[in-house]
């Protein structure tokens, strides 16, 4: 009876282990639109054609303890609240409430935030230090999907506006204080250091956010859009990421001031963010997307949408396309050609291998400037 029972025993473990072994079926996700512009709709005006970013001051004096550093930037934070409209399984609108944060880049009432703050939202709400609250203008909000930046005009003038920090003078071990609505709960600061520079990060299947700077500060749900202060009192970051497991703790992200000014000086003189453009909508090629639409290769980025009258139109590109080197780099990934059309000029000609059916072609195309949202 013993030996039968030890033989069950392992002849369990060993079908266990087994169940532990088999692949899970993974379902391809789309990349988003090389131009990342948001559903079609009429251009919303530029908040201020000729507005310019404010400099950093190149001799501020390092404050002397992190609670001068708060009670210099705290005026410039404010808090977001947002409403946005879903579906429910049987398809009945609901109404979810979220928070974010921000800051304000011009005292007639310009403010920074992240895309991902205010993405989606029928109404957004902004609420400064003082406590009054105005209603945003969905016509003065503009977003860039791509660096998960946003600015919002209110109509308020004479606010305190933060000053700007030079990103690039940050080291590691740096004392840093990222202020904002952490769950929706009223600005909080949190002092950290730091941890990284020129940090990576995959936020979303085809989206990597670049030159990010890694602080051990806290940052919660409700933070995003906030500042990261460095000990001048200067915004030096824009907190937009955590990574959140079990077992991490203290890595926290925000954009820096080096890359974020240019993307949001666009945002408000024109609008929009324009890009380098080839016109088309792509898929990471793998086994299983090579498989459904009987592609020949299993690597590289099959195109998915060819936008009339645009340069790839132009240079013959076709639906189910697998490009498979672009500028003679070789392309594994959809994100792999988004980054190198946004790396490359407005004007320039780029040379693109693809694969249609079993045979291998080279085509070359102009890279023309994006078009505006909608168009």
């Amino acid at each position: 009876m013993k030996r039968i029972f030890v033989a069950l025993l392992l002849m369990s473990l060993v079908i266990g282990m087994a169940g532990c072994l088999l692949p899970l079926p993974i379902t391809p996700t789309p990349s988003p639109p090389e131009n990342e512009t948001p559903a079609a709709k009429t251009p919303s005006p530029p908040l201020d054609t000729s507005w310019a970013p404010p400099q950093p001051k190149p001799e501020a004096p390092t404050l002397p303890s992190i609670a001068d550093v708060v009670e210099q930037v705290y005026p410039s934070v404010v808090a977001i609240s947002t409403e946005v409209t879903t579906l429910d399984i049987f398809r009945t609108p609901l109404t979810q409430k979220g928070a974010g944060s921000g800051w304000i880049i011009d005292k007639n009432g310009i403010i920074v935030t992240n895309n991902h703050v205010v993405e989606g939202a029928k109404k957004v709400t902004v609420e400064l230090s003082d406590g009054r609250i105005f209603e945003a203008d969905p016509n003065n909000i503009h977003t860039d999907p791509l660096t998960d930046l946003a600015v919002i005009k209110i109509n308020a003038t004479d606010l305190p506006a933060a000053s700007m920090g030079d990103s690039t003078q940050l080291r590691v071990g740096d004392w840093v204080v990222a202020i904002g609505n952490p769950l929706g709960q009223g600005i909080r600061a949190k002092e950290g250091t730091v941890s990284g520079l020129k940090v990576s990060l995959d936020v979303d299947q085809g989206q990597t956010l670049g030159d990010l700077i890694e602080t051990s500060a806290a940052i919660n749900p409700g933070n995003s859009g906030g500042p990261l202060a460095n000990m001048r009192g200067e915004v030096i970051g824009i907190t937009s990421a955590k990574i959140a497991a079990v077992g991490v703790e203290g890595l926290g992200y925000a954009i820096s001031t080096k890359t974020a000014l240019p993307i949001i000086e666009q945002l408000i003189r024109q609008g929009f963010v324009t890009r380098p453009w080839l016109g088309i909508t792509l898929y990471t090629v793998d086994q299983y997307v090579a498989m459904v639409n009987r592609l020949s290769v299993n690597k590289g980025a099959v195109v998915a949408y060819v936008k009339p009258g645009s340069p790839a139109a132009e240079a013959g590109l076709q639906q189910l396309d697998v490009i498979t080197r672009f500028n003679d780099k070789e392309i594994t990934s959809a994100e792999e050609v988004i980054n190198a059309i946004h790396d490359s000029k407005i004007g320039g000609e780029v040379k693109i291998t693809f694969v249609r059916g079993n045979e291998t072609k080279t085509t070359s195309a102009r890279l023309i400037q994006s078009p505006p949202p909608g168009s």
